[in-house]
């Protein structure tokens, strides 16, 4: 009976945490989108001179501004390129995002940018979806987490014994 419980139990649990990941992921999705649109902004006005003097290429600009001797150009130019390396790094997480949702989850769980990943985690507050993706995440964690955690004591317990089946057989009444 107690193993019964425990594994419906583990299953909750499981359940309760794979429901998340879609969320998680569908977060990690909006806070990219938010920065990126600040990022486009911020690089709006060095575009726009860029596009009037060096045929809208940006690193002409910022070559111009670090040939300069105006200390406060080159200063400038620390401050674009930073914008810029800003953007190009949104801009590859926005394009990661854009694949099927087994992709899109894959790369948050595993490949997303830490800064932008723990802003994200700091952010989240815990939800249901109820979508096909959440309740696929929800099922398999829930199933993966009971047969691990259920298999992992079965198998401390045949080792505790020396390898002897238990002579106790559970009742299915």
């Amino acid at each position: 009976m107690f193993r019964g419980y425990l594994r419906l139990l583990l299953f909750t649990v499981g359940l309760l945490v794979g429901v998340q990941v879609p969320g998680l992921v569908k977060d990690y999705g909006q806070r990219v989108e938010a920065h990126l649109l600040e990022s486009r902004e911020a690089l709006s006005g060095f575009q726009e001179t860029a596009e009037r003097f060096f045929n809208g290429d940006l690193q002409a600009l910022l070559r111009h501004y670090r040939g300069s001797d105006d200390p406060v150009f080159v200063s400038d130019a620390n401050s674009i390129e930073s914008l810029m390396v800003r953007n190009q790094l949104l801009e590859n997480e926005w394009q990661s995002l854009q694949g099927s949702w087994a992709a899109r989850t894959w790369h948050v769980l595993v490949q997303a940018d830490p800064a932008l990943r723990q802003e994200t985690l700091n952010g989240y507050s815990y939800q249901i979806l109820l979508v096909p993706e959440a309740i696929g995440w929800g099922l398999g964690c829930g199933f993966l987490l009971a047969l691990l955690v259920e298999s992992l004591l079965l198998g401390l317990g045949w080792l505790a014994l020396g390898g002897r089946r238990s002579a106790v057989k559970e009742s299915w009444r």
